[in-house]
């Protein structure tokens, strides 16, 4: 596929990269020779005002693309094959595709001034994808399936790629334990609340617990292992391993020799990643000392990382992970609330909006966090169930690929979360049905 436009710009060059691969498997070539692209006898997209000729498919361009500065963008949306777009155009498709893409999977909106949540984070109701009731949809993976059947209409001999439905399911370790292998100044203060606020069960099972008489609430790992094992799957662990605790970061410190196990008893089986500390947001020197610890625990190279609360800032997190080696990120999402925060299943390459350059970090975007449906939505474990479902069905039906976030805790016995392991197993069960 040639594409034409007047002015090539790294913004340009950078979405059509990502078109190209998700509809050939190959970035689309670029052009501003207006001669080549006329002699060019194969598929051909002018990504202009004015039409060249008839062979091609034409796509009338904002100048969004042009631009080299960051301001706020007026943004119409308006329906169309019955789905939301927006910087609507004249030409062979109702509205430029490629700027609105770039808008929302560079996260443009988030280099604007907004104001942030309690955690210093972008709040996700200021997003446009929230506001316009698009947020549960990969929209643009849904423009693209749109796309493709205007493109095979104007070239019929056109050859797409196909890249199949994949489930990562990835986990978050940051409280391997309720009870076990805490410190006895930890310990004694959990002990001590549990006194002041009467919560007697909670000291019996403590008690039983440390006792070696019953297992913790949050050790849900085998089960975990049985679960994958029984359905070949290859989960991700993000692990925490913070030097210290503090308010946000309670796991069990990696000098822990139990600690340690488990972090290397994962590494041998499963790919395992860091899950940067909240502290580490505060103090850079942290990120990379956290990296070494779990890269001396593994005996492995760690480059695929996702932050702790979700806790990030753009573009200045990103530069730091990179800087640190890190390759791959999983962040992309929100933590407040599930949903496709980049409108988009499947991975893409980060754009520096104030460098205007392409990064070599992938970013791998998840739609569901158990924490978000039980403490932020509020809602039951069958809920949940039902939105991972309507999370399945529609990012099969793009062919995108559906990244579940879990924790530990929720699968375990905490009488907290009741049900909620459950209803994973049975997710599992029904997606992982060849039935399905």
């Amino acid at each position: 596929m040639l594409v034409y436009s007047k002015k090539i710009t790294p913004r340009l060059r950078y979405i059509t990269d990502f078109f190209g691969k998700e509809i050939t498997g190959k970035p689309f070539e670029l052009t501003d020779d207006v001669d080549v692209f006329k002699n060019h006898n194969g598929p051909k997209i002018n990504y202009s005002n004015s039409r060249i000729n008839d062979e091609e498919l034409i796509i009338n361009n904002c100048l969004l693309l042009f631009e080299t500065t960051i301001k706020k963008q007026n943004i119409d949306c308006f329906e169309t094959n019955g789905f939301k777009a927006f910087f609507k155009t004249t030409g062979d498709y109702a509205f430029d595709i490629f700027a609105a893409s770039f808008y929302l999977i560079s996260r443009y909106e988030e280099y604007l001034p907004h104001k942030k949540d309690i955690y210093s984070r972008y709040a996700h109701e200021k997003s446009l994808a929230y506001k316009e009731g698009f947020l549960n949809l990969p929209l643009i993976n849904i423009w693209i399936e749109d796309f493709k059947a205007t493109i095979k209409r104007k070239f019929p001999l056109f050859s797409f790629h196909f890249s199949p439905f994949t489930f990562q399911p990835t986990y978050d370790i940051d409280e391997a334990y309720s009870y076990k292998h805490k410190s006895w100044l930890r310990t004694f203060g959990g002990i001590s609340k549990s006194l002041v606020n009467g919560k007697w069960s909670a000291l019996k099972e403590r008690s039983k617990v440390i006792r070696g008489k019953a297992k913790d609430p949050f050790d849900s790992f085998d089960w975990m292992d049985a679960l994958h094992e029984k359905h070949k799957l290859k989960p991700i662990y993000f692990f925490h391993v913070a030097a210290t605790n503090a308010r946000y970061d309670k796991n069990i410190l990696p000098t822990e020799p139990a600690m340690k196990q488990l972090i290397k008893s994962h590494a041998e089986k499963y790919p395992v990643a860091i899950h940067p500390s909240w502290q580490s947001g505060d103090d850079e020197t942290l990120l990379e000392k956290e990296i070494e610890t779990l890269q001396d625990i593994t005996g492995k190279k760690i480059t695929v990382s996702r932050q702790h609360y979700i806790r990030f800032t753009l573009p200045h997190t990103f530069r730091r992970l990179i800087q640190a080696g890190i390759t791959d990120d999983y962040s992309m999402g929100y933590g407040s609330i599930n949903g496709f925060r980049a409108s988009v299943a499947s991975a893409f390459y980060w754009y520096d909006l104030e460098k205007e350059q392409t990064t070599p970090l992938l970013l791998h975007p998840y739609c569901f966090m158990d924490a978000n449906s039980f403490f932020e939505q509020k809602l039951s474990s069958q809920q949940a169930f039902e939105e991972m479902l309507h999370y399945y069905h529609t990012v099969k039906s793009v062919n995108g690929t559906l990244i579940t976030l879990w924790h530990n805790t929720f699968l375990g016995t905490a009488q907290l979360y009741t049900g909620w392991g459950e209803q994973y197993r049975k997710f599992i069960e029904i997606i992982c049905s060849p039935k399905v």
